[in-house]
């Protein structure tokens, strides 16, 4: 990865080799997708492939390694948050920053997507809380529509029933003006959309490499009693189908996002 300017971007760092770029009807190239990281081992992800085949360029600002939140959304396209291990209570300037940009896209209409902690960041800025949950939920677990749920073209082309990968122990309440879009056996609130924002409490961007790295990182957590925590020996079989399944999931629920994003800036053909 190159770093860019310090002076403009502080300490952002962007992906190099995206050579393609998509371009508005007024021939302004499509400005970049900005990420926020807050554990090394949960980065981007698959999101990032899916982003380099669109030829969308995207920025990562590492929150693990300090990086400061810019402010600023004039420079950016849409707003990703990732997952992470801490709580959205805690006591971190960082975390307060955050909040504070996703409120700012929310006034200056910059799609915002938020995944795990990055949806409960979603969910308190947008009004929501986040508490306790009544156990971890682990491992790979059938998603369903919300009774009455709209949808809006998030979920097009998807099955009524489909399989995301969770790693969680906290949950948010649905927002005041939000609609609940997804649920699970263990957590009715899975997921919520507001215009063109999109916050979900599971992991579309996993790959295998991420699935056995976080078994081992977080090890301690499979240890716990909730019925809702899958064996490893679970988690790990038919694995590399059950990643392709997930990433075809991503390719519908990205791509509705995105398509979003390219809205908002004009593009022809996102």
């Amino acid at each position: 990865m190159l770093r860019t300017g310090a002076s403009r971007l502080n300490t952002i760092y962007i992906v190099a080799g995206l050579i393609k770029r998509l371009f508005s009807s007024t021939g302004v190239l499509l400005k970049p997708i900005r990420i926020f990281r807050h554990v090394a081992c949960e980065g981007p992800g698959y999101l990032g492939e899916f982003l380099d085949r669109q030829g969308i360029p995207w920025q990562v600002v590492c929150i693990d390694e300090k990086h400061a939140v810019p402010p600023q959304t004039d420079d950016i396209s849409g707003l990703v948050f990732m997952g992470g291990n801490m709580s959205v209570n805690g006591p971190f300037e960082w975390i307060d920053a955050e909040i504070e940009l996703i409120r700012r896209a929310l006034e200056e209409a910059v799609p915002v997507m938020g995944i795990c902690f990055g949806g409960q960041l979603v969910a308190r800025a947008f009004g929501g809380v986040v508490t306790r949950g009544h156990g971890m939920e682990i491992g790979w677990h059938s998603l369903r529509r919300t009774e009455g749920c709209r949808c809006d073209g998030w979920l097009d082309g998807l099955p009524e029933r489909f399989d995301s990968f969770q790693w969680h122990g906290d949950t948010f309440s649905i927002p005041p003006g939000c609609e609940p879009l997804l649920q699970s056996d263990c957590y009715s609130r899975q997921a919520f959309v507001h215009g063109d924002h999109l916050a979900m409490q599971f992991h579309l961007e996993m790959t295998e490499r991420m699935v056995r790295g976080w078994i081992d990182h977080y090890a301690t957590d499979l240890k716990g009693d909730s019925h809702c925590i899958q064996p490893t020996e679970e988690m790990i079989r038919a694995l590399p189908a059950r990643i392709e399944a997930l990433h075809a999931v991503a390719d519908r629920i990205y791509g509705a996002w995105i398509a979003r994003v390219a809205a908002r800036e004009g593009v022809v053909d996102a």
